[in-house]
């Protein structure tokens, strides 16, 4: 770091996304992106958009509410858009955490949540998960903190029932807790439909995974609407322009496009189960994942060994080196052509 450099950050160990080399092409199973392109509706309304993008876009995104207001059955001032789901966690951490308000999340889940607590100066617990890698939901009852829950829990892809979720929102009536609903559409339950019941839940979702707008960086949260309007005023004191005209229009694109969404949640689900009976045949056992990855670790073999070897034959799988976890690989669900790639690279190795 240069010696500008903030000492309230000399402390910071930064997010570290998933590899995106540039010097190769890799069969690409590391990121959980979607195998399908945007639909072609959505592609249709950004381009359409890009000719326009002289002027700013809508810091309101009200075309955009109004289309989602439908489509997900809540109030448009239940609803906020960001750039990413990434923000409006951000937004969530600046909005109701202070040292006063810690964070709490589970030791395993996503990596951003730890860093969003110490960019924002948040104290934070975090609560081992248990040998099977399930989140004990009695942890999350009463807690001292703000809550912050994946569901589907990322890297595992376990999910809670809907009934275990409402539990914890229940259970800290006096406290904020966020789903993180990132990979919800691959077979989890949502938490939307209690949002009108507690006024302390917000949900987050993502248009990078089941929507195919990765590249696009599209989120949202729906929340009760003064929680939104919270997250609001966090947004118009940083970056009011957040969703880019393009990017809002394939938003719209990508949720009129009902049947080109399912259809790809079906087929990403089909190819799960398929490749997870085929790493069992290998020697493999895993998660129940309701996500687009499977969380995976061979009986013999170690996962740091097996990461390094698949690469080197141009196949990209995500690693932890965390304890409890260090055996195990995160392989994005992609093409049924990409995972047959994978398992023949697999069957040479082992």
């Amino acid at each position: 770091m240069s010696r500008f450099f903030s000492e309230k950050y000399s402390a910071l160990v930064p997010y570290v996304p998933g590899e995106q080399p540039q010097n190769r092409k890799y069969n690409k199973l590391n990121t959980n992106e979607s195998p399908f392109p945007p639909s072609p509706y959505a592609l249709k309304l950004g381009r359409e958009a890009a000719g326009d993008c002289q002027l700013y876009s809508d810091p309101d995104c009200r075309q955009l509410r109004a289309v989602a207001s439908e489509k997900l059955g809540v109030g448009e001032n239940e609803i906020v858009f960001v750039n990413g789901s990434d923000e409006i966690l951000n937004f969530a951490f600046m909005a109701f955490c202070d040292k006063d308000h810690p964070a709490i999340f589970p030791n395993i889940s996503y990596g951003f949540y730890p860093v969003f607590a110490q960019i924002n100066n948040v104290p934070y617990r975090e609560i081992p998960l248990r040998e099977d890698l399930t989140v004990n939901v009695d942890d999350y009852i009463g807690v001292e903190g703000n809550v912050f829950i994946a569901n589907p829990n990322a890297p595992t892809g376990i999910a809670l029932p809907l009934s275990d979720i409402e539990r914890i929102v229940a259970g800290n009536l006096d406290r904020v807790v966020v789903v993180d609903e990132a990979y919800v559409d691959f077979g989890a339950e949502s938490a939307v439909c209690l949002v009108k019941k507690y006024d302390n839940l917000l949900v987050t979702q993502t248009f990078s995974k089941s929507r195919s707008l990765a590249g696009a960086r599209l989120g949202f949260g729906i929340g009760n609407e003064k929680l939104i309007a919270d997250i609001n005023t966090i947004r118009f004191s940083t970056n009011p322009y957040n969703i880019n005209k393009v990017t809002e229009k394939m938003g719209i694109g990508a949720l009129c496009d009902e049947d080109y969404f399912r259809a790809n949640c079906e087929t990403i689900i089909k190819t799960r189960e398929y490749t997870a009976e085929k790493l069992k045949s290998l020697g493999f056992e895993m998660t129940d994942s309701k996500a687009n990855f499977l969380f995976a670790k061979h009986k013999k073999a170690k996962g740091g060994d097996i990461y390094v070897e698949v690469k080197e034959r141009g196949v990209l799988v995500r690693h932890f080196g965390k304890p409890l976890i260090d055996d195990y690989l995160r392989i994005t669900i992609g093409s049924r052509e990409q995972m047959d790639a994978l398992i023949a690279e697999l069957e040479k190795i082992l």
